[in-house]
This record gives C-alpha cells, sequence and structure tokens, in this order.
C-alpha cells in the first residue's frame, strides 16, 4: 500500500515530528510515545500501533517495524516506510505500508488517511498561518 501527500512544512520539520512524542501526538490529536532512534520503541494512538523504528536516514526516510492491537499473535510485523521529499518550503510524503494482515490493506489505508493524513494537513495548514 503506498500513499503520496504533499505538506505545508519543510521535510526537516516533518521527519523530526514524526520521532517526537510531543510533536507526533499534537498532529495525531492521540498520545504517542516515540524513543527517536534506531532500534527505539514507539507507540502512537494510545497503544493501539506499537514498533521499532529500524532506519533512519535524517530528514529523508524512516523505516519501522509496525503492528496494531488488531494484528494476531501470528501475523508478523509490517513494514512502514515513509519518504520526506523537500519540494522548497513543502514536503511530498510517500508512506508505504508492507507485509499487512492479509485481506486489510483497504481498511490501513483508509485508517492512514482519517487519521495520519487529514489531521497532518489540518495540524500543518494551521501552523503555517500562525
Amino acid at each position: 500500500m503506498e500513499l503520496v501527500v504533499v505538506l505545508n512544512e519543510t521535510n526537516e520539520n516533518l521527519y523530526k515530528a514524526w520521532l517526537d512524542s510531543t510533536e507526533h501526538s499534537k498532529f495525531t490529536g492521540s498520545k504517542a510515545v516515540i524513543d527517536p532512534s534506531a532500534n527505539g520503541r514507539f507507540s502512537a494512538w494510545d497503544g493501539y500501533i506499537t514498533g521499532i523504528t529500524v532506519a533512519l536516514e535524517p530528514y529523508h526516510k524512516i523505516v519501522q517495524k509496525w503492528r496494531t492491537t488488531e494484528f494476531n499473535e501470528k501475523d508478523e510485523d509490517s513494514t512502514l516506510e515513509l519518504l520526506f521529499e523537500k519540494q522548497g518550503e513543502i514536503t511530498k510524503l510517500t508512506l508505504r505500508h508492507y507485509a499487512l494482515p492479509e485481506g486489510r490493506g483497504d481498511d490501513y489505508r483508509k485508517g492512514w488517511e482519517d487519521f495520519y493524513v487529514e489531521p497532518m494537513q489540518q495540524y500543518y495548514n494551521r501552523k503555517r498561518k500562525q
């Protein structure tokens, strides 16, 4: 599954915000706890999402092993890849999510759109106007 969104913020600030507990919580509207280092654990949406950050390329790429409370024990962790592409003072964010539980790709796409993309667009548009 892949989503591409343009956000009204720099790639550097978006990258930092994704890995910062306070900023991540602000742009989603739900609690996140994030260790921002490689091999650091994270949780988001009040513990609904958990995982480990496996690779970081500052301001350009984040790769995480990721799962939700809806995954079965037998389900492997999925892989989330975030690519931050600078386009002047805005950023093209490409979100790729691999190895989701069978038959659930559309559900998770809708979740990304409703609980990340739309809130992030609103948050960064408001922030930019301040």
